[in-house]
């Protein structure tokens, strides 16, 4: 449910857009941006998800175990690749959606009795796969695959039951940005909002707990969204698009203009200068523990471009806007091929804020090289489709 009518928004927008003088084009003549391999980026996904399934922490659920559910692989894989489906002309669920759903189901059958995500951090834990299973059930319920649409009542209560005070849940802390530290708080409420908003029927509403739990979510992003930075803020336009009244207008404008006015002359925009991070630091220097390349940080990268345009253009600015095109070219210009051990992939990629990857920065496994590349894949697929 959109937050405006979906015609009034691109209105505004519109208007909006039409004030300001159109970002400069990058030199060059940029590919059509409809020259991407959506194919090559299913792939890359299919395969990162069977690489998380084999190698992801296993946890005790039921009688078996299931996977812990990343904000970097899982995520990204369980928002883009029903879309990516489907613009492919495939109406079946992958072999890696169907094993993701039935983990969620098991995680959900068995809350109360099952392992946690991480001994030492029960509380956080919770909090985080309440967001986390909703998000993946209420997609596929939305959609009417399998058991999701049945077991989603169930992760709603659970979600409820989990929630704040403030409205917001416990989360993940260790430390790393964007998604496990003290500024990730906001994020997981934007996931919830987005899960709320797509579940069918949340507003089932009429029981005691949905109206209040709903009520909560909706002051906690309000109260908070102002002191978020630009990353944040983008996952709430997203939202905003899922779950009415997050936004007013005025706001999203505001919004639009603060990460034209970040967005690169390539056309893409920065995850790093989508900031400030503080990697859960109480008081300045904010620095994370690793050492990052904050001269490659700098550059723009295909997790920011996208899930900046996919939330730009969900929530109502046109695809042939200028700073939507420009974004568009960047990101068919970056599909490119990346090599991981023995494997190559045509992907899009982004690096880690917390440490420097690409030189010993994996703990001795390459497969954690591409961590943040895996929602860059995701987002930049989100990002051009129709």
């Amino acid at each position: 449910m959109l937050a405006l009518p979906l015609l009034a928004l691109r209105l505004v927008l519109a208007n909006a857009a039409a004030s300001e003088s159109a970002p400069p084009q990058a030199p060059g003549a940029p590919r059509d941006q409809t020259e991407w391999d959506k194919a090559e980026a299913a792939r890359y996904l299919d395969d990162r998800m069977d690489i998380w399934f084999a190698r992801a922490k296993k946890l005790r659920t039921g009688e078996g175990t299931a996977s812990c559910v990343s904000c970097h692989t899982v995520v990204p894989y369980a928002l883009a690749r029903p879309a990516l489906r489907k613009a492919m002309g495939a109406k079946t669920p992958t072999s890696q959606e169907a094993k993701l759903l039935d983990e969620a189901l098991r995680r959900v059958g068995t809350y109360g009795g099952h392992e946690p995500f991480y001994k030492g951090k029960e509380e956080q834990s919770r909090g985080t796969e309440a967001v986390l299973n909703l998000l993946v059930l209420a997609g596929a319920g939305s959609r009417q695959e399998g058991q999701a649409a049945g077991s989603t009542g169930k992760a709603l209560e659970e979600l409820w039951k989990e929630q704040r005070a403030d409205g917001a849940w416990e989360w993940l802390n260790f430390g790393l940005e964007p998604y496990e530290s003290t500024d990730s708080v906001f994020y997981g409420a934007t996931l919830a909002a987005m899960a709320v908003g797509t579940a069918n029927g949340y507003a089932g509403g009429r029981e005691e707990s949905a109206q209040s739990g709903v009520a909560k979510l909706r002051g906690y992003l309000k109260t908070n969204y102002a002191a978020q930075n630009l990353h944040s803020k983008a996952w709430m336009l997203l939202a905003s698009t899922r779950l009415a009244d997050l936004l007013g207008p005025g706001q999203i404008v505001a919004l639009t203009a603060d990460l034209r006015r970040e967005q690169n002359a390539d056309g893409g925009w920065s995850l790093y200068k989508l900031g400030p991070w503080t990697w859960s630091k109480s008081g300045p220097p904010y620095a994370p523990d690793g050492k990052p390349d904050v001269s490659l940080l700098s550059q723009s990268d295909a997790y920011a471009t996208g899930l900046v345009t996919h939330a730009l253009r969900q929530a109502g600015l046109a695809g042939d806007d200028p700073s939507v095109k420009k974004a568009a070219a960047w990101l068919v210009a970056n599909q490119k091929e990346r090599q991981v051990d023995q494997t190559r992939w045509n992907c899009w990629r982004t690096y880690s804020l917390n440490c420097d990857r690409e030189r010993g920065g994996d703990e001795g496994e390459p497969w954690r090289r591409m961590f943040m590349s895996d929602g860059a894949t995701a987002f930049a697929a989100l990002a051009l489709l129709p």
